[in-house]
């Protein structure tokens, strides 16, 4: 930092920490609708007996930043605002500084020797040592309370290993799920029964289920303007389809694989590197054989699979395992790619309004969000989320969420007619005593109840805005019971 001093170091803090001077935080900053991961992340921002410095990962643009700002607002109501820093290290005087040297001129000229402090680190990855700081302020200051941000989790994920274990909790921020694009349009929100959880609605009497898919039935018109560009914050209230678009291939996939992938990992070939994410665009919801894209792209087998896993780890793929009905047999060779969100694969494939009546592009966007919605509903708890198919008869299941207690299957049928017949893996699975719930996503807001099936397991049929929208509200009473349960 020789060349670099303390003053200049202090004005760039002054700018990013109006709220030492006001003692409040600039209204823009905060937004009025708070993201599922905001509840999860103060949890654990703020547990008493089981103490973490919180990490958020995610793909850009998801609102990472946003949550910082609004634990910051949570903060300024209970704490001096000069106990709090926050600071990004996209700004280039930054990136040269190491986080102690930065930490040095804040504690001489704004919090003065206070022990309870506020420590918000954005996009760390860019952060010299970050690591090693954040092991060595967990350690020898256990009164600090540390949040940050990183798009890039390949190097999260390898560094939790050597300084992260005990010390860190990363907390994973998808993309807007359907409930969190209702609440952020400010559309009205259904009146619902509480602790309604999708797998249990063949419980319900054919009058309580009727009644409660007519409460959403108004979603429905909100649906397909959510699949075209809603799972980003900062473009879903727009109507201005291309510009959205445009934004997201720009700040979300041009940045991450021009810009954080290549310079983080050093990746020698961009060219190639987009050539493989343009495939897996166009091949979304399918099962993926490497050895078929390394001669198609001319690239070796274990040059793809580092960059599908490069891929997962920045959040922009999600990879999906294989397995039997008896989980024998896994075929970790070949799995189904998912986008993050549909809305990328919109974008980067320049899809608008018309694919909305295309059955076949519409069926690879619905699959594509209900395995994020599921694969977000379902982290926290671990459990194993393939698919299944069967090479000769070609019977599949869409997506498999496996606990060691059981199973929950799901099949997508986004069309008119969803009428699943006897012979359909989905029947033979829902007679297996490890199935404990079985759903058939549709397409219409009409076609919803139990199937006809004698199956151990019954099977029951849900429109997919109902069902996506049902996994966000369980979620969220979710946190409002734990926001009780600790007040």
């Amino acid at each position: 930092m020789s060349f670099i001093s303390q003053e200049k170091i202090l004005k760039v803090l002054l700018g990013f920490n109006p709220w030492w001077n006001s003692g409040q935080i600039p209204r823009d900053f905060i937004k009025p609708v708070k993201r599922l991961a905001f509840y999860e992340a103060k949890k654990y921002f703020y547990h008493t007996e089981i103490r973490r410095e919180v990490i958020l990962s995610g793909p850009r643009r998801v609102g990472k930043t946003t949550i910082m700002y609004q634990m910051i607002g949570d903060i300024l109501e209970h704490s001096p605002p000069k106990q709090i820093l926050y600071i990004s290290f996209d700004h280039p005087m930054l990136k040269l500084c190491e986080i102690g040297d930065i930490l040095e001129v804040f504690e001489n000229n704004i919090s003065q020797g206070s022990d309870d402090l506020f420590l918000f680190f954005d996009e760390i990855q860019y952060a010299t040592d970050w690591d090693t700081w954040l092991k060595t302020l967990y350690d020898q200051h256990p009164s600090y309370k540390i949040m940050a941000t990183g798009s890039a989790s390949p190097i999260l994920v390898s560094k939790m290993s050597e300084s992260g274990v005990g010390r860190w909790k990363q907390i994973k921020i998808p993309t807007l799920s359907f409930y969190e694009y209702i609440e952020l349009i400010g559309a009205t929100q259904p009146k619902l029964p509480r602790n309604i959880k999708p797998t249990q609605l063949g419980q319900l009497s054919d009058m309580d289920l009727t009644a409660i898919m007519l409460a959403l039935q108004p979603l429905q018109k909100h649906f397909h303007q959510y699949l075209l560009i809603g799972g980003f914050p900062e473009v879903a209230q727009t109507n201005d389809i291309p510009f959205a678009q445009k934004i997201i291939r720009e700040d979300v996939v041009d940045k991450v694989i021009k810009r954080d992938i290549v310079s983080l990992f050093n990746i020698r070939n961009v060219s190639e590197f987009e050539k493989i994410f343009l495939y897996l665009c166009m091949t979304s919801g399918n099962i993926v054989v490497t050895e078929t894209i390394a001669k198609e792209i001319g690239v070796s087998r274990p040059t793809i699979n580092n960059y599908l896993e490069l891929l997962e780890h920045a959040n922009l793929i999600y990879m999906s395992k294989p397995f039997e009905l008896k989980g024998k047999k896994i075929l970790k060779s070949k799995p189904k790619i998912y986008l993050a969100d549909s809305a990328i694969r919109n974008a980067v494939l320049m899809l608008g309004e018309e694919v909305l009546t295309d059955p076949l592009e519409m069926g690879t966007i619905i699959e594509t969000a209900v395995y994020k919605h599921i694969h977000t509903f379902f982290y926290d708890q671990h459990p194993t989320i393939g698919y299944f198919r069967d090479a000769k008869t070609q019977k599949e299941i869409d997506i498999i969420v496996s606990f060691p207690f059981g199973r929950t299957i799901i099949e997508v049928k986004y069309r008119q007619n969803s009428t699943i017949s006897e012979n359909e893996a989905i029947v033979e699975w829902a007679n297996d005593n490890q199935t404990k719930g079985a759903i058939v996503v549709t397409r219409n807001d009409d076609d919803y109840g139990m199937t006809k099936h004698e199956t151990s397991t019954r099977i029951i049929r849900i429109p997919a805005f109902a069902f996506l929208y049902l996994l966000g509200h369980v979620e969220k009473e979710g946190y409002e019971q734990l926001q009780i349960n600790t007040n």
